[in-house]
């Protein structure tokens, strides 16, 4: 899998724990060679009672990726 995913449909675990579906705005290399992804939600979830409709993914917690 390329670590450059802007523009694509990813699914994904947030944190670990909250199941996320959304749009790839941003991939980037993180100081010390780690990848995260910038991604904009198709549906807004709630995480200990704040409401997100972005939010940033580490490359390890992607499952799915579509074109």
């Amino acid at each position: 899998m390329n670590w450059n995913l802007e523009g694509l449909t990813v699914t994904g675990m947030y944190m670990g724990q909250f199941p996320v579906t959304g749009r790839v705005e941003t991939s980037r290399v993180k100081y010390g060679g780690g990848i995260s992804h910038h991604i904009v939600l198709e549906s807004p979830i709630t995480v200990y009672g704040a409401v997100r409709d972005r939010v940033i993914l580490e490359h390890g917690y992607v499952s799915s990726v579509r074109g």
